[in-house]
């Protein structure tokens, strides 16, 4: 009898631990009222940010707090609206976590950045720049705007952007591009694989480099590209008739390609020191 009430008083003792965080859990709103070209940046330790567009000129932040062991520091100077993730004595990766959803102007220019949560922007015109540690990244739909991406590891996931100016970097994390086309496209990852299907736009330039993982660019039959494709100790392969053409290495089958196929709008560069390259035809 005295085991059963000890198990009795070892489930309550759960259970209220248990209403005693939910209860702390919070939820908060805030608004801003901004011009055009706003810039918003959320900088948060723990936990995820997710921002979309709104039609009005209003930044709007709906934030879940998960205890009293996190608060928001908020402010807007002018044009410019800030919100910090400020963990206080005690806090950790759980009880510290905050989750962010924003609706901001399509024309703002935002900047997100947590270690651990995962990162999503979509539907934006303005610049995106996302940093994180261990962190899952999501940017879709996105035009004629800069994106900047910076990881250790986690996936990366480009989908729709058009006309951008497109920096990643990770460490090891893989990265996938769907749709992704600009003047101007570069990735680089140590570790990761990096993935690509798209037609490599008109008259940008393209640049895929992994130092040991591997590289798949799927491309349509009448793409336009001037193509370089080298691997130091790795596979190539190329599924598509190519123009011949001069380079500063030697072409060797098996290990690197080059050539140019119809116009050859577009400049694409793939390398990988230890990786496996392959160009796809769709």
């Amino acid at each position: 009898m005295q085991r059963l009430n000890g198990g009795a008083k070892l489930v309550s003792a759960v259970v209220l631990s248990g209403a005693v965080l939910l209860a702390a859990e919070t939820r908060k709103e805030f608004h801003f009222t901004v011009g055009a070209r706003p810039t918003v940046s959320v900088t948060n330790q723990y936990g995820s940010v997710s921002v979309k567009p709104a039609t009005a000129n209003q930044v709007t932040v709906t934030a879940i707090l998960r205890s009293d062991k996190v608060e928001i520091d908020k402010g807007q100077s002018g044009n410019r609206v800030d919100l910090l993730s400020h963990l206080l004595d005690g806090a950790n990766a759980e009880n510290g976590r905050v989750d962010y959803e924003l609706a901001v102007p399509s024309d703002a220019s935002v900047i997100l950045s947590s270690t651990s949560g995962p990162l999503r922007a979509e539907g934006l015109h303005g610049d995106v720049t996302l940093e994180g540690a261990n962190t899952n990244v999501d940017v879709r739909e996105i035009s004629d705007a800069h994106v900047h991406v910076k990881t250790l590891n986690g996936p990366i996931t480009l989908t729709n952007i058009r006309d951008g100016h497109v920096e990643i970097t990770s460490v090891s994390g893989n990265i996938t591009l769907h749709s992704v086309s600009g003047p101007h496209v570069q990735v680089n990852s140590n570790s990761g694989w990096i993935r690509y299907d798209g037609d490599f736009g008109y008259g940008g330039e393209y640049y895929l480099s992994s130092h040991t993982g591997d590289i798949d660019a799927t491309a349509p039959q009448d793409a336009s590209i001037d193509i370089t494709a080298r691997s130091v100790r790795g596979k190539v392969e190329n599924d598509f008739p190519l123009q011949p053409k001069h380079t500063p290495f030697v072409v060797k089958a098996g290990s690197a390609f080059a050539g140019t196929m119809n116009r050859a709008a577009s400049s694409v560069k793939l390398f990988s020191f230890s990786g496996k390259i392959h160009l796809k035809k769709r």
